[in-house]
């Protein structure tokens, strides 16, 4: 090993000031600390809210109609985590092998899993289809994941950085803006403004964030979202037959949750296509019921009802003054494993 240079004097005085000698790295000597990385993190979620939220620490994004993942990148595997804690990594092959191909050791990006249509929109009901519907086996290679947050990156969590630095980091790893992985674009512009133009193009709403906030789990109100359309999901109970309608599915008969039981909220007929209604035909024929789960003083004639099992997410405008869905439309099946959660009345 070569000898260490001896220290030189820094000024020319009588009493000079010496910089103090190296020393060879001891091996022993620790590096800089990492924090373990977490095996699972519960998400950040938006607060509902009717008009977006005023002041300048607010930015905002589109909200995307999709299911909410975590990748994790990790030294030797990607794994792609659902918002209910599912490993659904064989799910979503193409969005794996673009996460191996970011250039980083170590990260946990917070994000949404999507597919657009023909104009570049997110729709849920494409993404349920190219997955096989709800308990499907199929995997999507036409699905992108949408980033918006950076949770841990080369070793370090950033949870409590605001979420501009962790903006920041995130806007530096993803270079690429229209590869499989793409950023989620931030606007800083007027909510009311940009929420108006995001209904006028069709889209679910926004999703307002406080830039100063750290990233917390649960529902605290540090991101809140503004939807143009009400959009929750929906216990099916039974369905009308039609001898016109598509698979014989005239509507969908539909429940929400109050207390420990089901209250019927009305029914939904339009939404599905001709594939759609006939996967759930073949569905809801296999949980057919004599008694229905709910209390139903309606009138129609030809319904068949079902256990409440399959969970559909459902578009609607409001609420009948008797408490029944108004104006519904149904987008898709929602899985178990992506944390799906009946809409309860009263709530």
């Amino acid at each position: 090993m070569a000898k260490s240079p001896a220290s030189k004097p820094l000024l020319a005085s009588d009493k000079p000031v010496r910089s103090r000698p190296r020393k060879p790295r001891d091996p022993a000597q620790p590096n800089l600390p990492f924090d373990p990385m977490p095996d699972r993190i519960e998400p950040c979620l938006a607060l509902l809210k009717p008009k977006p939220p005023r002041g300048e620490q607010w930015v905002y994004e589109i909200k995307w109609d999709g299911y909410r993942l975590a990748v994790h990148i990790e030294p030797q595997r990607v794994r792609i985590i659902t918002r209910g804690g599912h490993d659904w990594t064989h799910r979503f092959p193409a969005i794996e092998r673009a996460a191996r191909q970011l250039g980083v050791a170590t990260a946990i990006l917070d994000g949404e899993a999507i597919v657009v249509d023909e104009r570049g929109r997110s729709d849920f009901g494409l993404l349920q289809q190219s997955l096989g519907g709800r308990g499907g086996k199929r995997t999507s290679g036409e699905a992108l994941f949408v980033a918006f947050d950076l949770l841990y990156f080369d070793g370090h969590d950033l949870r409590q950085l605001e979420l501009s630095s962790r903006r920041h980091l995130l806007e530096g790893l993803i270079i690429d803006r229209a590869g499989v992985i793409r950023l989620s674009e931030e606007f800083e512009a007027d909510g009311d403004r940009l929420l108006e133009l995001a209904c006028e193009h069709g889209l679910e709403g926004i999703i307002a964030k406080d830039r100063r906030s750290e990233y917390r789990s649960g529902r605290l109100g540090d991101w809140v979202k503004i939807k143009c359309l009400e959009s929750d999901s929906f216990v099916i109970v039974g369905y009308e037959l039609s001898t016109v309608a598509r698979a014989g599915i005239g509507s969908l008969l539909l429940a929400a949750r109050k207390g420990n039981g089901l209250v019927y909220v009305g029914n939904v007929g339009t939404g599905f296509n001709e594939r759609a209604a006939q996967e759930l035909r073949e569905k809801l024929d296999r949980l057919k019921v004599t008694k229905p789960a709910v209390t139903y003083d309606g009138r129609r004639k030809g319904l068949v009802w079902v256990r409440p099992t399959l969970i559909a997410e459902i578009e609607y405008r409001a609420w009948t003054h008797d408490g029944k869905l108004r104006h519904a439309s149904y987008k898709g099946l929602r899985d178990e494993e992506d944390d799906a959660v009946i809409y309860v009345l009263g709530k």
